[in-house]
């Protein structure tokens, strides 16, 4: 059998093998909660509610290390701003820096 024949047959098998494989496949299905967790109440929650939560859960906040202060709350706000490109204010920057500073 010559190299090309025989790479021939190869690939065709290779292919019918793929093909029956990928029929037999399953759709995986799966259901998220409709459990959303809320953001503390406080001041500026309302604020920070509208600007974080159209990106991302509130998981995202309450799984941040605690008690990191203004700081580290303002450089997550900035990553937010300049390196996604989030829709922020700068009134509304300051108001969730001093909310999630005091309330996380």
């Amino acid at each position: 059998m010559s190299m090309l024949r025989q790479s021939l047959v190869i690939l065709t098998l290779t292919l019918f093998g793929l093909g029956s494989s990928i029929s037999l496949a399953k759709p995986l299905t799966y259901t998220l909660s409709d459990d959303e967790p809320a953001l503390r109440v406080g001041p500026g929650s309302e604020v920070a509610q509208n600007n974080c939560l159209s990106c991302h859960s509130g998981d995202y906040i309450e799984t941040q290390p605690p008690k990191q202060g203004a700081k580290f709350w303002e450089g997550e706000v900035n990553k937010m701003i300049k390196n996604y490109h989030a829709p922020i204010s700068e009134s509304d920057a300051k108001i969730i820096i001093d909310y999630l500073s005091n309330h996380y």
